[in-house]
């Protein structure tokens, strides 16, 4: 019972999440993705409201009812011979298929939607995984400033034990405690830095996507990629959503033009009409229909032709703005790829090495208090880039997922 108790009371293990369950969350959880979605949802419902016919009409009325000489109400078959009682039925006839244009404008504009849905999607997944790597960059940062700070304590505790033996003054001592205040400021801020990263990154899962204590999984790591700019270009003009958006803007402003004109077309009325005068039942039939002298719906037609010519510019400027952003996440890419070569090439055994030895001689004697201080902070501004390096090369990785619209890259 004791033990069921005690096993009980023990604090449930943090959540964890990937990347990929990471953008998941924010896809299904996201309120303001959310809202972008319920879009789609009102624009299918105009097209129900575009594919409505007209209500028909129903008209009625009685004359010849002896309102002022009520005498005459009780004239035997004066209702019958008398007065006159009419009922009526119309209905409008749409002309040029307005109908049909219309739910087609609508379907048009629903499918402008969905791109521009999918867009936000597309943003969205840059901005998880760029704070994603946000918070694997603090938990480096932590990881790196502990790893320091317990090689520094160590440091001082030799150092403590020299001054005890009489090799070292107490004023050097000082000094390398004073440089501990350094090494124990780097993991406070780590910590605070990585709180508010996880902070930032819960708002865009979704804050009851997961608990207030949670983790990633995941570490900064290099992914090279191996397709050309060519290929990367040529997915990006398949796959951005934007771009489909555009070419979709144009059909649906054709299908404006083709609804101007249908509404140029003027409606039959029609209208059946049903009288009692004078004891005789008696039907007609009515129609009418404006005459387009003046009124032909020219000024929309001329203004919906424009926005055409305004719907396929705007595509080619998505065009080029996605050969645009294509080439400067690619460049990024790769320049920030070159960087983390650099580094791969040597430079980070060098002055761990270098680190290494300083810290070995200082603690044999071999070596003073200012060059180990200046291996170390070496080292530590070298670790430091380099983790800052390949956190911007996994965000130069997402900026060009970003770019092409898909994270299945060549």
């Amino acid at each position: 019972m004791t033990a069921a108790l005690a096993h009980a009371q023990q604090p449930a293990p943090a959540a964890r999440i990937s990347l990929d369950q990471a953008i998941g969350m924010a896809l299904e959880h996201n309120h303001a993705l959310e809202a972008a979605r319920s879009t789609i949802n009102q624009n299918v419902a105009q097209e129900v409201t575009a594919n409505l016919r007209p209500n028909p009409t129903l008209s009625w009325d009685s004359q010849f009812i002896p309102l002022f000489d009520l005498p005459q109400f009780a004239t035997p078959g004066y209702f019958n011979n008398s007065a006159q009682f009419d009922l009526g039925v119309g209905y409008t006839l749409e002309r040029g298929q307005k109908r049909q244009n219309r739910l087609q404008a609508a379907r048009d504009q629903t499918n402008v939607t969905r791109s521009q849905v999918l867009d936000n999607q597309r943003t969205l997944t840059f901005n998880v995984g760029q704070q994603f790597v946000a918070v694997l960059l603090a938990q480096s940062m932590i990881d790196l400033a502990e790893q320091d700070l317990a090689s520094y304590q160590k440091t001082i505790d030799i150092s403590q034990a020299r001054v005890n033996a009489g090799d070292m003054s107490e004023g050097d001592l000082i000094k390398i405690k004073l440089q501990l205040l350094q090494f124990q400021t780097d993991v406070s801020s780590a910590r605070l830095a990585k709180v508010q990263a996880l902070a930032a990154l819960r708002q865009l899962v979704g804050f009851e996507s997961v608990p207030d204590k949670y983790d990633v999984i995941g570490t900064l790591d290099y992914q090279p990629i191996h397709g050309g700019m060519d290929e990367v270009k040529a997915l990006a003009m398949r796959s951005r959503p934007d771009l489909v958006a555009a070419q979709r803007s144009v059909i649906a402003a054709h299908s404006q033009v083709s609804l101007a004109q249908a509404n140029g077309k003027r409606d039959l009325g029609l209208s059946f009409n049903y009288s009692h005068v004078g004891a005789v039942n008696s039907a007609a039939m009515f129609f009418n229909m404006e005459i387009p002298i003046f009124d032909r719906n020219q000024g929309e037609i001329a203004r919906t032709q424009a926005a055409v010519t305004q719907s396929d510019e705007l595509y080619r400027e998505a065009s080029e703005q996605v050969i645009s952003d294509v080439v400067n996440a690619y460049e990024g890419l790769h320049t920030n790829d070159e960087i983390i070569g650099l580094y791969r090439s040597g430079y980070l055994d060098q002055t761990t090495q270098s680190r290494d030895i300083s810290e070995y001689a200082y603690q044999h004697g071999a070596a003073s208090l200012l060059d180990f201080l200046d291996a170390e902070r070496s080292y530590r501004a070298n670790q430091l880039a380099y983790r800052q390096a390949l956190a911007a090369y996994m965000v130069s990785l997402e900026q060009v997922r970003e770019a092409v619209g898909t994270r299945n890259l060549p």
